[in-house]
């Protein structure tokens, strides 16, 4: 049984090292990982949450004098209220085949990481609201439906001239509202099949306290720069593993 479970150990101390270390990530490489190994997108979703419970509560309370609560209320709101368009649509996905699937998901990486390659907002002090009634919807949607709700809030922070302690505290704020109630959607639509997954990665949190802790040392020793280019590699090579390896095979 425990040896059964290193491999998806293994992919969880990965995913969190690399947000630790580069910032972001995390979902981008857990879930088509462990997709890889046979566990399901709900499965994958849901420990991936749970991982991520710890870095998000020290993330905003190591960053609580940056949060203003008016900015983030109705982002927040917006994101989690379009958590359950993504599960139906996910629940929909259960009828077709495990190759497509993963290559759906290696399809949603690829363009996630060519997206954050190539686009680069131009930072302003204040965005059209516009673009808030897109980014928000469109990462609870992607949230739920695959776990890869970040790129779409990252883009709408990165194009706005925050320091980068406002920043961080905003996306850290953003991903811990949406934690619970992705996991209440997440039990509702897909029952006990969550929740192995869920109490393993509960029961591993003290491992992820020390992989984050060395995540945050590794990516200052190796300077972040360099290490978002080693991550956007690896996340390219996932990305089109995902979509031809199922042809291949």
């Amino acid at each position: 049984m425990i040896l059964s479970l290193l491999p998806f150990a293994a992919i969880l101390c990965a995913g969190i090292f690399v947000q630790a270390a580069a910032g972001f990530a995390a979902g981008l490489v857990i879930v088509p990982a462990l997709l890889w190994f046979g566990y399901s997108i709900p499965a994958a979703q849901c420990s991936l949450l749970v991982a991520t419970i710890p870095q998000n509560i020290w993330g905003v309370w190591s960053l609580r004098e940056s949060i203003e609560p008016k900015q983030v209320v109705w982002p927040g709101l917006g994101r989690v209220l379009f958590l359950p368009t993504g599960i139906v649509a996910l629940q929909w996905m259960s009828s077709v085949d495990e190759g497509t699937v993963r290559q759906l998901v290696g399809l949603i990486v690829l363009l996630v990481t060519l997206a954050i390659i190539f686009i680069r907002p131009t930072p302003r002090k204040r965005l059209h609201p516009f673009w808030a009634l897109i980014a928000f919807p469109l990462s609870g949607f992607f949230q739920g439906l695959v776990g890869m709700g970040g790129p779409p809030m990252v883009f709408w922070v990165q194009a706005h001239d925050w320091s980068t302690e406002k920043t961080r505290s905003f996306l850290f704020m953003m991903y811990l509202v949406s934690i619970f109630p992705a996991l209440a959607f997440l039990y509702l639509a897909f029952g006990d099949a969550v929740i192995e997954p869920g109490l393993v990665a509960l029961a591993m949190i003290p491992v992820l306290w020390v992989v984050t802790y060395f995540g945050l040392k590794f990516g200052s020793m190796l300077g972040r720069q360099r290490l978002r280019r080693i991550t956007l590699g690896l996340l390219l090579l996932m990305g089109v593993a995902g979509v031809f390896g199922p042809m291949l095979s």
